[in-house]
Parts: structure tokens; sequence; C-alpha cells
């Protein structure tokens, strides 16, 4: 994670991630609306698709290290990486929504992890308790601060309800790829290095587990889920470090407003940023 080699972007770069970030949240929320007991991750991926071909971009990870999905979508005690298919969602499942589109060359990405029906109280607090490490994260995401304080940040947050954060993925910058420097791991040292600077650019993705961090891959080799089977939960937002405030380039609003306060979800409808 050395500083020298993470981007800096500046200029029309600037206007190239804005364009494509906003673009992936608005395919997020489009896709996260389909979600609904009685529909299968397969219909939805299909929708995402259509819906990336509809708004001029396409998806970064259909054949990306030969990803067969449009989208990765996992549900329950799947982490990441879930693939489109036959599985029909039910009530009470958690589903984990994340897309990743290009568009004009530049990469914009984005996660949310949407309750369906009649979820448990206990499932709904790990939601909200993820999402409001994610805005913990953000508040770090400053130029002059160390990625390690913006790392730290969400492990310790989410320490204090008893979850685990995975250490086998992690978030990462953005641009013209889908994966660049840095490495952005939800757990860390405070101070460590390297230094944020304005025009930087960070996919900050907690994924955080009910229960044990251990991971295992299903035989589809792509699938992550946690090893006790207990549920995760994902939220991811694409930050821009400026010489003020973070900007949010894959702005919407807050599933739980109030964090772990207000279990009441609101719903994917209302998120959108208008």
């Amino acid at each position: 994670m050395l500083g020298s080699k993470i981007p800096i972007r500046s200029g029309a770069a600037l206007e190239g991630l804005r364009a494509a970030n906003g673009l992936a949240r608005d395919v997020l929320l489009a896709t996260a609306e389909q979600v609904r007991a009685g529909i299968s991750t397969g219909e939805v991926d299909a929708f995402a698709a259509a819906e990336m071909k509809r708004r001029g971009c396409k998806s970064a990870f259909l054949g990306y290290r030969k990803y067969p999905g449009h989208i990765c979508i996992s549900l329950n005690e799947e982490i990441v990486h879930g693939i489109g298919g036959p599985r029909v969602i039910a009530d009470g499942d958690i589903v984990k929504i994340d897309v990743g589109i290009e568009f004009n060359g530049w990469i914009g990405d984005n996660a949310i992890s949407v309750p369906v029906g009649k979820v448990a109280p206990e499932i709904l607090h790990l939601l909200a308790a993820t999402e409001e490490s994610l805005h913990v994260a953000i508040r770090h995401a400053r130029d002059g601060w160390m990625l390690g304080d913006l790392s730290h940040s969400v492990e310790h947050h989410v320490k204090q309800y008893g979850y685990s954060v995975v250490r086998e993925f992690v978030g990462h910058g953005v641009g013209r790829k889908l994966h660049e420097e840095p490495q952005v791991p939800n757990y860390g040292r405070k101070g460590d290095r390297p230094r944020l600077k304005a025009g930087m650019a960070l996919a900050i993705e907690p994924m955080v587990n009910m229960g044990t961090e251990k991971v295992r891959i299903l035989a589809d080799q792509w699938t992550a889920v946690t090893a006790d089977r207990k549920a995760s939960s994902h939220f991811e937002h694409v930050v821009l470090i400026t010489e003020q405030e973070p900007e949010v380039l894959t702005l919407r609003k807050r599933m739980f407003p109030q964090g772990v306060q207000d279990l009441t979800p609101l719903p994917v409808s209302e998120l959108w940023p208008r």
C-alpha cells in the first residue's frame, strides 16, 4: 500500500469518476428495488444487466477473472461474490447487491444490503451497525489523515456490538481499473500509512459478520460464506478525498438514518438522493 503507487486524479478525470459512480449508484438502487420475496437471484441479475444497457454503461464484474454474473448478489450467510441463478429470495432474507460498472473508461462501484419482508431484529441490527461503520469510516477519509485510521475505525465500531469484520476481502482504490491501489481493509492500526491525499478515490466497503470472521468459498469458486453460516452484511460507497469534506461519489440516503438507534429501514425507493 505504498502511497507513491496510488493514483491522484484531478480535472476531467474527476468528472469521469463522478459520472461513472453516479451511474453505478443509479443501477444499484434500481436493481435493489426489484428485490422481493419470490424473485430469483438470476432475475435480479438480468434486470441489472438490462438497466446497465439502458443507461449506456456495462458491467465491470462480468468476465473479471471469469466471473459469470453482471452483479454480485449474496444472501444471508453469503458475504460477497454470490452469483445470480435459480435461488428464490424468501421473506426474512437479507440480500446483498454489489454493482460495479464501467462508463467511458471509468469505474463505478457500490453495494447495499436489502432486508426482505419480516427480518429478525438482530439481523436488522447487524445491517444498521454495518452501514453505521461505513459512515464512520467516511469521516476518516480526509486529506492528510492516515489510511490506518480509516481502516481501524470500521472494526473498532462494529466490535462494540460483538461483530467481526472479514479479513480476506477488502476495499480498494477506484479509477480506470476495478481494483487499484491502495487496498482499504476494514481493520488496521491507527497511524499506519499511506497518508491520504486529495484526488484519491477509495471504495470503502465494510463486510461485517454476526459471528466468526472466518470465511469459506463454495464449490462455484466465487461465493464467500461465513464459516459458521451466521449472517453477514455489506455496504459500500466510493469516496473522493478532497481538500475539504469527503465527497461520496455514490451518494444515496442512509437505509438506517439513525444507525442502531432505530432499526426501521427506509425502503430502497426512498434512498435516492433527491
